[in-house]
């Protein structure tokens, strides 16, 4: 039976209220399908709603809704979870999430799969355990990210050095699995698990005291972290965020990478970023960074409304995982770096 969604808004604490009512599945029915970003401030995020936004335009309004609700802030998970759980009990039709915390999202989604509704992870899997919690993950290789910054790094440092990751939320499994794929090229091991194994020398790499940084998605805050570490570590070789967390307030973040400008240039900070969003790559051409990273957060939100419409139409699930690509830029590719 699909339930159709009347009204839905985000109230105070960003939990979702509206009025849902249910009738009998036909053909005219309109799917109404729930896309949960970590956070609704986030840029990044906004690249997904475009995405889902779209399927919806060539799918057609009157077949398909994208309800695409979050905490409005960053926050330790509890609100998305919260708001999860209000889904499942209004009835939606299917849900896409990207979950901040991966263990408190799994402790909600066996409701989901007891009514039946299908449940897709992107940009954020749950953990390995809660797999079946889901029926595919859309996204990127977050591991891969996290090589390819790494990789980076190791071009301007080949010798190695002091390093300092800046990550996410400590239970965000994609930011975790982004460390472990930094730790992992730097140090030259195999065989770790997510977050990977703290560098103690390793390749030369040694990662300071204090860190690895965790912003919760506060960019305010990463900006003011990123500024204490690079006053506290005047030498440090590199600084890398496994986000854009920094970059997403770009006059802050220009203000603190500006009087690096020149330690970028010659190599002597290997300051390196995840995403590709366009004021990124417009800093990283300011001389502002070395190197990105970036995702495609726009395929993220059209394929999660695609693959749901699809198994509601009885075709099969999409591959597990689908990975949507990643782009490796620098200053010198930055034209031409971002893909489909």
């Amino acid at each position: 039976m699909n339930r159709l969604l009347a009204s839905a808004a985000l109230v105070a604490g960003a939990m979702v209220a509206g009025a849902f009512f249910a009738g009998q599945a036909s053909a005219q029915d309109k799917l109404v399908i729930a896309v949960v970003p970590k956070n609704l401030n986030n840029p990044f995020f906004d690249q997904a709603k475009f995405g889902c936004e779209k399927a919806v335009e060539e799918i057609g309004a009157d077949k398909v809704e994208c309800f695409f609700t979050g905490p409005p802030e960053h926050g330790g998970g509890d609100e998305q979870v919260q708001i999860v759980a209000d889904l499942i009990a209004k009835g939606v039709d299917g849900i896409g999430v990207a979950p901040s915390n991966a263990a408190a999202m799994a402790s909600v989604l066996p409701a989901a799969k007891e009514a039946g509704i299908p449940v897709l992870t992107w940009d954020s899997d749950l953990l390995p355990e809660n797999a079946d919690l889901r029926t595919a993950y859309i996204g990127t290789h977050n591991y891969d990210i996290g090589v390819n910054l790494a990789k980076l790094a190791q071009g301007i440092k080949p010798n190695g050095g002091t390093i300092c990751i800046q990550s996410g939320g400590a239970a965000a499994a994609n930011h975790n699995e982004r460390m472990q794929g930094i730790r992992d090229t730097l140090g030259g091991m195999s065989g770790t698990t997510s977050p990977g194994e703290r560098l103690t020398g390793q390749n030369g790499w040694t990662e300071v005291d204090g860190c690895p940084l965790y912003t919760n998605d506060d960019f305010p805050l990463s900006v003011q972290q990123m500024e204490d570490i690079l006053i506290k570590y005047p030498e440090l070789d590199a600084f890398i965020p496994t986000g854009g967390f920094p970059q997403f307030v770009p006059d802050a973040y220009r203000a603190v990478a500006s009087k690096y400008k020149d330690k970028i240039a010659d190599g002597s900070l290997a300051l390196v970023v995840a995403d590709t969003l366009p004021v990124q790559i417009d800093l990283m051409k300011e001389g502002l960074s070395a190197g990105q990273v970036g995702q495609r957060p726009f395929e993220m939100g059209y394929k999660v409304i695609y693959a749901i419409k699809d198994m509601a139409e009885g075709k099969p699930a999409p591959a597990d995982p689908t990975y949507t690509g990643l782009d490796v830029c620098t200053p010198d590719t930055a034209d031409t770096c971002i893909g489909g």
